[in-house]
């Protein structure tokens, strides 16, 4: 199903289309580019399809222990052991990461492309609509000769009585498994002693020390979970429009949430970019520079008004965290060195 057509309403886009192995489960562009869109990297963005006003985020490691807090502004997260979503009370899973699967197929842009009254009520988070969308392609699911027996079996269910839940538990079940983390080169030389270069150790000193990255890139999946502010270049017109994406505020509406991200973990990084929620730095080590020196990154001569004050108030949410030293362009590419050391094959 995460390679079927079938998920969307117009059986023009999977969700593969969006992940590929070539980008280490992103789709190596700065915003996404959903329905409608055809083919992969430079030839999708000018293939007419929706522009997502987000980076795709990478799936390693998504759904398994620990890892409850999801997409860019945590509009699906497990709290206190119950789920928050945009389904409110009537979410139909306990399970994070399901109800995470719940939501593309219903997502304007991202695989709903359709112009109609449908889209309309989408846009007001109907649940009814969702779910009526949602019962379509389940129908297909189950009338296609391969997926539907396989899908009726893994629900211990009659092919009549499967439901949309069933595609995302399913859905769920293969993401655990298809983007699971696996051994790194960092994990060999923590526990086997194995070999790193002194770049990389020089950079791993830098993380866990003056750096000041392991305040927020910590734990399993090297992220805290939480939302924090980075004063990225912003691109693309933003998830609110005229070039301004206020993350973390769109959810809950809080004023002091205004430009705060879930911090991204870090393993395939090196190979994920571009990097920040609009995909708006291409190279890594400018990603690092971003943390510490931010202004480096942009030419505010050729800003116009409205983006400069977009800036100033990115530059004071940033300002309130604990920022990270002043770091040399060497000290920089070794930390980028020691990031490559959280890398690994997806096969």
């Amino acid at each position: 199903m995460f390679d079927s057509p079938l998920m969307s309403l117009n059986s023009s886009i999977s969700c593969r289309d969006c992940h590929l192995d070539e980008f280490s489960s992103t789709d190596g562009l700065p915003n996404a580019v959903g329905a409608g869109a055809s083919g992969t990297g430079r030839a999708r963005m000018h293939s007419g399809g929706e522009i997502i006003p987000r980076n795709v985020l990478p799936l390693w490691g998504r759904g398994n222990k620990g890892f409850e807090t999801f997409f860019w502004d945590g509009k699906v997260q497990m709290v206190e052991g119950q789920v928050i979503s945009q389904y409110g009370e009537l979410v139909s899973s306990n399970d994070p990461m399901v109800v995470a699967a719940l939501l593309p197929s219903v997502e304007i842009r991202e695989m709903l492309a359709d112009g109609s009254e449908v889209r309309q009520k989408l846009a007001d988070e109907d649940v009814a609509t969702a779910a009526a969308v949602q019962e379509q392609i389940t129908k297909r699911f189950v009338s296609d000769a391969d997926i539907g027996p396989k899908l009726a079996q893994a629900a211990g269910k009659q092919p009549q009585d499967v439901q949309f839940l069933d595609v995302a538990q399913a859905l769920a079940a293969f993401i655990r498994h298809e983007f699971r983390i696996r051994p790194t080169k960092f994990h060999r030389f923590v526990f086997d002693n194995g070999p790193i270069t002194q770049s990389e150790l020089n950079g791993g000193i830098l993380f866990y020390g003056r750096g000041r990255c392991v305040a927020c890139h910590n734990g399993p999946y090297f992220t805290d979970f939480q939302f924090h502010a980075v004063a990225f270049p912003q691109v693309g017109f933003g998830k609110n429009g005229f070039g301004i994406d206020e993350g973390r505020y769109n959810v809950t509406l809080d004023p002091k949430d205004r430009f705060l991200f879930r911090t991204p973990p870090l393993y395939n990084v090196a190979h994920t970019g571009p990097y920040s929620h609009s995909g708006s730095v291409n190279r890594l080590e400018a990603a690092i520079i971003a943390h510490f020196d931010p202004l480096r990154l942009v030419q505010v001569d050729d800003m116009n008004a409205q983006e400069r004050t977009d800036l100033l108030r990115r530059l004071g949410a940033a300002g309130k965290e604990t920022l990270p030293s002043s770091l040399t362009d060497e000290e920089v590419g070794d930390l980028s060195a020691f990031l490559e050391t959280l890398s690994f094959s997806n096969r």
